[in-house]
């Protein structure tokens, strides 16, 4: 577990070299396994991607829905791993083993749930979101061996969280580089057939399902296990600082429910509201044809790798915050804010830069179809303006939960997605179809920016949200 000891309870403030320095260590891991993640959807769109549009297709027009499902999952982790970041900086560790029991515990009821949910509506969700009959099948399929491995997504999402609150994002980081080379092994063997390959000069037979789309889905759904089991070997093992073992009470007690709920609620209904808009957004594309669905969906793909060191940064941002609120530093809680959204907001400028001069290598990775690339690229290039602004909105909900400041999360996501992207989209789709779509986004995301902006700059959010001293 890592210590900031030095900085939260030795009563001095600390230099500019030290918040940067308490920033990056817990960053760079985290963007590397934000990365990482981000880096199985791309093995899994390019393989998919080999296959034709009609495959790309068939995952994009029910990856909102995914993105809806791993949203919830995500709540619930930050609902559990606020706290245990607030309890570290307290110097609490019993509570904080006795909300890492509890959460794992939730984890079971709540990924089966979740799980069952999924499985339960796939058969209807193309349907549902207006997909051409020709790709339903597969859609279907995909999103229900996705949604049988929701026990697995929530378990390494959860675990993952827990470990970065604590001060620990190198194992989360290495775990989930495994989860990429586990996915890639499973994706080769399930999405292809038994095929003769020329390695080095020698014909290699390597030995295949041959099941498409569906078999994209079950190498990551058997990664996301593989992996799983790992974490909780780590969590189960000696040496742990908040060891959890099985002759342990699993039992669920009320201030630890109340304030993941909480906490977690309103993070979940701010997933929730941006979701079902895009989902919204997903059937006004489906309408545009399959090559607008396939190219909507590689770019929602490639752009992933642009913002997702921002997600690495906020998840330092928890932390750094969470633990500084818990050890009643609170001016440093603003300082540890404001500098990641800094160093967010810098690194996402960086990379909307790059994406805006290689979108056509960025889709190109992805299909061979040159008309699909085109128009993927086009609509890249309109969202690579809004990437600082959009690092502004991620870091700063970051910051804000390890505060336990939710709520107003949610009301300003709320209000950009069905205020702002929405209305902007069904007003142009007309005129301008596809990039439509990505105008909107592009206002929303840079409007919702100078929102956080100011809420970070008032400090509202640090009054909100303390958990320790409040149980």
């Amino acid at each position: 577990m890592v210590s900031f000891s030095a900085l939260l309870q030795n009563g001095r403030t600390p230099t500019r070299r030290e918040e940067i320095s308490a920033v990056l260590s817990l960053s760079w891991p985290a963007i590397i396994q934000q990365l990482m993640l981000t880096l199985v959807q791309y093995i899994d769109t390019a393989m998919v991607g080999s296959l034709g549009p009609n495959a790309t297709a068939a995952v994009g027009v029910v990856s909102s829905s995914v993105w809806l499902f791993n949203g919830l999952l995500g709540a619930a982790a930050v609902g559990f791993s606020v706290q245990v970041a607030q309890y570290v900086g307290a110097g609490d560790r019993e509570s904080a083993k006795d909300v890492v029991r509890q959460s794992l515990l939730f984890n079971v009821f709540f990924g089966l749930f979740m799980g069952g949910l999924a499985a339960g509506i796939s058969f209807f969700l193309p349907g549902w979101l207006g997909a051409e009959e020709a790709i339903r099948g597969d859609a279907s399929a995909y999103f229900l061996i996705v949604g049988c491995s929701m026990p697995f997504l929530l378990a390494i999402n959860l675990m993952s969280s827990l470990l970065r609150c604590m001060g620990d994002t190198r194992t989360p980081m290495a775990y989930n580089i495994m989860l990429n080379v586990f996915n890639t092994i499973f994706n080769f063997l399930f999405i292809y057939p038994s095929r003769t390959v020329s390695l080095l000069g020698a014909q290699v037979w390597l030995p295949g399902a041959g099941m498409g789309v569906a078999g994209a889905a079950l190498g990551s759904a058997l990664a996301s296990l593989v992996v799983t089991l790992l974490f909780l070997r780590k969590f189960f093992s000696q040496g742990f600082p908040l060891q959890v073992r099985l002759t342990d009470k699993f039992r669920f007690t009320r201030r630890c429910l109340s304030s993941m709920v909480r906490i977690g609620f309103p993070q979940a209904m701010a997933q929730s509201a941006q979701c079902i808009a895009q989902i919204a957004v997903t059937v006004l594309v489906a309408g545009l044809g399959t090559q607008a669905v396939a190219a909507n969906s590689l770019a929602v793909t490639a752009e992933a790798l642009c913002y997702q060191p921002g997600y690495g940064v906020a998840t330092a941002a928890t932390t750094l915050v969470g633990q500084a609120i818990g050890a009643n530093r609170r001016d440093m809680a603003v300082r540890f804010a404001r500098c990641s959204t800094a160093m967010g907001a810098a690194i996402m400028a960086c990379t909307g830069l790059l994406m805006f001069l290689f979108a056509e290598p960025l889709i190109g990775m992805f299909t061979p179809d040159a008309e699909v690339m085109r128009l993927g690229a086009s609509v890249l290039r309109i969202e690579a303006f809004a990437e600082p602004l959009f690092a502004v909105s991620i870091v700063a909900t970051g910051a804000f939960s390890g505060a336990g400041d939710t709520r107003w999360s949610f009301f300003a996501n709320l209000l950009s997605m069905w205020g702002i992207r929405l209305p902007i989209a069904l007003l142009l789709i007309g005129s301008l179809g596809l990039a439509s779509v990505w105008v909107a986004m592009c206002c929303e995301l840079c409007l919702k920016g100078l929102l956080f902006l100011w809420r970070l700059r008032s400090n509202r959010w640090l009054t909100s949200g303390t958990i320790v001293s409040s149980v």
